[in-house]
């Protein structure tokens, strides 16, 4: 996904997994980490219901990391379990996921359930193949979008016929040759 421009930006944490480029809505959430850091933040996740659908407003990507690489991703989360290195089995009481690069650099990374994310609303994003649902009107200019709330395509942006309650989006453009399209949220 690429954040092309942008009017707000929240931190969010998500209540399930959630692929990068996906719609999402805002949710109270239960999530503790660090000490109770997390509860000041709202919960995300795709919408489930055509309600959810029409506030499906946010487009979710991984949080900035300055870690250096490669990063450590733990389930569950295990933050003080390698402080004392590789060195013995006692640190390494978890199953890990190891990023080579920022997962953020990827189509269609998963971002875990109870991981810190940012969302972005009111802007241009453009969203790699796989993120929306492709009908031959969606790649018109200025095509009304609707986000889906069911199945697989849950979170993904699709064509609208009519500009029905919920058309939050309108297609800016669409490149063929890299199957990405540009869409606007208002």
């Amino acid at each position: 996904m690429e954040i092309n421009a942008f009017e707000n930006v929240i931190g969010v944490v998500t209540v399930a997994d959630v692929v990068e480029g996906r719609f999402v809505v805002l949710t109270p959430h239960s999530e503790s980490s660090d000490f109770g850091s997390q509860e000041d933040l709202p919960g995300a996740k795709i919408p489930s219901t055509a309600d959810e659908a029409t506030k499906a407003r946010y487009i979710i990507t991984f949080a900035v990391d300055n870690r250096p690489l490669p990063l450590v991703e733990t389930y569950p989360s295990n933050d003080f379990a390698l402080r004392g290195g590789w060195d013995q089995a006692a640190n390494t009481p978890f199953s890990a996921t190891m990023h080579l690069s920022y997962p953020g650099m990827h189509d269609g990374a998963t971002i875990a359930s109870g991981v810190n994310a940012i969302a972005f609303s009111q802007g241009t994003f453009t969203l790699p193949s796989g993120c929306y649902v492709y009908s031959s009107d969606i790649v018109n200019v200025g095509a009304s979008l609707i986000v889906e709330h069911s199945g697989a395509d849950a979170g993904k942006v699709k064509y609208s016929a009519t500009n029905a309650i919920g058309t939050n989006f309108e297609t800016v453009g669409y490149d063929a040759d890299k199957n990405t399209l540009t869409v606007k949220s208002f």
